[in-house]
């Protein structure tokens, strides 16, 4: 077993994916809380779980960004593949800052069971942000086919398995 599957993950079942929808499921809970707190729907409790999902998607953004890092630094530099991994990477750090500051901004608010404007404001920033990352992500996917493996015919328990068979690992490596 190569020391890579421990941060990059298996052939045709890399970390990062995983990760990213855990990351933006939490940063959507806490965009969609601020509204509700925002339009008065749910007060005190929305505003309280909007700090809470973006504290939960902060922590979760650590090992999403060092495995999407750990990917990124085995394109090949300066080829289209990399000008959009870039973007993408580029893009989900400064969604990142963005809810950061805006938990920092609007921890206060929290406390006080209120999402302030400023929060608020910062947390759509991110969110856009976030949406366009996202939106690069796929297309490094499923545009530029990185991490797939392509084994169309491969019978659904196989290609299922966490293992690395040897079909997975010789189409990794191509």
């Amino acid at each position: 077993m190569k020391a890579s599957y421990l941060w990059r993950g298996l052939p045709g079942h890399p970390l990062h994916p995983p990760l990213t929808d855990a990351a933006i499921g939490a940063y959507t809970a806490a965009t969609v809380l601020a509204f509700l707190d925002v339009l008065g729907l749910v007060d005190e409790a929305a505003a309280k779980g909007w700090w809470l999902a973006l504290v939960v998607a902060l922590v979760v953004t650590v090992p999403t960004a060092a495995t999407g890092f750990a990917d990124w630094l085995t394109i090949t530099p300066r080829t289209p593949l990399w000008r959009t991994a870039t973007a993408h990477m580029a893009a989900n750090l400064i969604a990142g800052v963005l809810f950061l500051v805006s938990a920092v901004v609007g921890y206060d608010g929290y406390l006080a069971g209120d999402v302030t404007a400023a929060a608020f404001v910062l947390t759509l920033l991110g969110f856009a942000v976030l949406t366009l990352g996202g939106w690069l992500g796929g297309t490094i996917v499923f545009v530029h086919g990185m991490r797939v493996l392509n084994l169309v015919d491969e019978p659904a328990a196989r290609a299922a398995s966490p293992l690395a068979e040897p079909e997975k690992r010789e189409a990794d490596a191509d």
